[in-house]
């Protein structure tokens, strides 16, 4: 790692992630006009936005930056793969880490692994259903469309907000923070699926203004607070279920989302880390589970 590398983490753990968080928070939120208007139209220029895709073109339509972020596509745009046991991926973004869940860990890059029971802040000892399945980290840049979508159809089983650090969430950080997605601040929803379970967790970072689900709205801010939040649902007929390719959250400026599923599961040959991925293409498959 190059000292501009470990330079960059260190101011991390120096600068108030928290407060400057919540202050992009309010200033994505701003409506006057001239603001919101030059912010809009430099960020779509800085970054190239192609707003021939978004359900709404016109950049001045939008009352303010974040809504501009977390604008929607066409329903066009994102054809989901007509295959109904295929794995959609939830996301435009890349791959940042896609593999086999083995003797309870995930990569976080190359060198560094983390364990599942932290990343779902589960008690010590705690069974999980993902053991011998298979994970993705996928990393939304500040270009992509920023909802998420279900991979799977699925009923909501938990929802648990975990406060933490907002550390970057960008391969530089990746590489020199250990266990980060496990330290940082995230949203985990759990899903019973025709698959098997099947868990999403949406990690926050610095300058991640919010975090929030189409069932609960927005989550976070705010950013405080030492123990988790959790939300068990009832299974009955009044249970929240979204259908494949349904949003199911989006993260009020940009972060990384972590796909879970079980071990009848396999994902698409040609995926590895560094690789574009959009909304609605296949992922994987899911195989009925062995009766025996």
């Amino acid at each position: 790692m190059s000292l501009t590398d470990r330079l960059f983490i260190a101011l991390q753990h120096l600068i108030p992630q928290r407060w400057l968080s919540e202050r992009l928070y309010w200033l994505a939120r701003v409506r006057w006009r001239p603001f919101k208007r030059l912010i809009i139209r430099n960020f779509a220029q800085i970054y190239r936005i192609d707003m021939r895709l978004a359900l709404e073109p016109d950049l001045d339509a939008y009352p303010h930056f974040n809504a501009f972020f977390t604008r929607a596509l066409r329903p066009d745009a994102r054809p989901l793969d007509p295959d109904p046991a295929a794995i959609l991926c939830p996301v435009d973004g890349a791959i940042s880490q896609i593999g086999t869940i083995e003797a309870g860990r995930l990569i976080q890059a190359k060198g560094r692994h983390y364990r599942v029971e932290s990343l779902l802040a589960l008690a010590p000892g705690e069974p999980h259903p993902f053991e011998g399945g298979r994970f993705a980290t996928l990393y939304l840049s500040p270009r992509d469309y920023h909802r998420i979508h279900m991979p799977l159809g699925g009923r909501l089983d938990q929802m648990v907000h975990v406060p933490g650090t907002l550390f970057s969430v960008n391969a530089i950080t990746s590489a020199g923070v250990s266990d980060l997605f496990a330290r940082n601040e995230r949203l985990i929803c759990r899903f019973e699926t025709a698959a098997g379970p099947m868990a999403l967790i949406l990690v926050g970072a610095i300058f991640v203004g919010g975090l929030e689900t189409v069932w609960a709205g927005e989550v976070t801010p705010p950013h405080s607070g030492l123990e988790p939040r959790r939300w068990d649902y009832a299974v009955d007929e009044q249970c929240i279920h979204l259908e494949r390719g349904e949003e199911m959250g989006r993260f009020n400026l940009g972060s990384t989302v972590i796909l879970l599923l079980p071990d009848q599961t396999e994902w698409e040959p040609g995926l590895v880390p560094g690789i574009g991925v959009q909304f609605g293409q296949r992922l994987g498959r899911w195989r009925p589970a062995d009766p025996g």
